[in-house]
């Protein structure tokens, strides 16, 4: 965090709300940086497992330039970087964004997803509409990251980082196959049974969960 009197290195030289936030976090992979580390502390490479365009080196600076802001911090023991307060407050920033990025053409499901990024756009993509009322816990395995994600009755979905998942089903496979699975019109019982995604559980809460979910929004 920065000390009194010291100044952040200014980016965009105006006195505009907006752009004193993209000065804290308006660099390249910054944001993404913070989308990876939003539901766990993560040591250096598995962040950049999540980010494989990224350097070393880039990752190295805008870790460093957040952890200066008081948007992330370090602990020297265990080399873990996490999310301080102000850095889980972009939350919803990341949200929005994932909202306004699915109303623009362009967009292309093949190329990398990291399952927090799956997470996250989750959130932001359900039919809150159609999930009133509904009770259901969700589990998602990719690799070394699990999550658990509960559907309250209230529409909005909670996540939280789990190792060991207690859930009505558990989906498993790599951010884009499960990006498939919930977003896509492939049944789930067919993409399990074709090796595309692992499913455990009750199987018809599982395809009743993800069809919760669209990457069209009217």
């Amino acid at each position: 965090m920065m000390k009194d009197g010291e100044k952040m290195r200014i980016r965009y030289d105006e006195g505009c709300l907006a752009a004193h936030a993209l000065n804290v976090v308006g660099d390249r992979w910054a944001l993404l940086v913070v989308r990876e580390l939003m539901f766990a502390a993560k040591r250096f490479q598995v962040i950049r497992s999540g980010l494989p365009g990224i350097t070393a080196g880039v990752l190295t600076q805008r870790l460093a330039q957040l952890v200066e802001a008081g948007v992330a911090r370090h602990d020297p023991n265990t080399g873990a970087y996490a999310l301080t307060e102000s850095g889980r407050d972009l939350f919803p920033v990341l949200q929005a964004i994932g909202r306004w990025g699915a109303k623009h053409p362009g967009h292309d499901p093949r190329r990398f997803i990291s399952p927090t990024a799956l997470m996250i756009s989750m959130t932001a993509m359900i039919d809150r509409t159609a999930a009133q009322g509904r009770h259901i816990t969700a589990g998602f395995r990719s690799g070394h990251e699990g999550f658990v994600m509960r559907l309250t009755g209230d529409g909005i979905t909670r996540i939280e980082a789990a190792q060991e998942i207690e859930a009505d089903f558990v989906l498993e496979g790599d951010g884009n196959n499960l990006a498939a699975a919930v977003y896509g019109s492939t049944p789930l019982a067919e993409l399990a049974a074709a090796g595309t995604i692992s499913l455990t559980g009750h199987a018809a809460a599982a395809q009743r969960f993800v069809n919760l979910f669209s990457l069209r929004r009217d």
